[in-house]
């Protein structure tokens, strides 16, 4: 099987960028995955964990949003913010929260305020998940 070529870009850093087998991305409309050869795509991507399949072995980064670009090339994905597992706690997901929340106060009516309306709808959700 051949491998699909991905990259994990926040705007500070590089996070990943290499071969996969796999790639699973949380996207604005569900999770999908991402194979060598998949036709092109772009997508929303909302706050959760992209897991890059490699062998028998799954590393998983939390991204807070973002867009993925799949084509000929491979897989980019343009995180607004990437960590690992370990590193996210309660006090990541209330900054997140904080953040989107002034973004619907600012952007009210509009389609980012319901942009970001939905975004803090997501991080809530991954909180409580995350304290189950």
């Amino acid at each position: 099987m051949a491998d699909v070529n991905f990259e994990l870009v926040t705007p500070e850093a590089l996070i990943f960028s290499g071969p996969a087998d796999m790639v699973v991305v949380p996207g604005g409309e569900g999770d999908f995955g991402v194979l060598a050869g998949h036709a092109p795509l772009m997508s929303t991507v909302r706050p959760g964990f992209v897991e890059i399949h490699k062998g028998n072995s799954v590393e998983r980064v939390f991204v807070a949003g973002g867009f993925a670009d799949v084509n000929p090339s491979g897989l980019t994905v343009l995180a607004e913010m990437a960590m690992k597992p370990e590193d996210v706690n309660g006090a990541v997901f209330d900054r997140l929260i904080a953040g989107a929340e002034r973004d619907v106060e600012r952007a009210a009516g509009d389609v980012e305020g319901a942009n970001a309306r939905q975004r803090v709808a997501d991080l809530q959700q991954m909180r409580a998940q995350l304290h189950v």
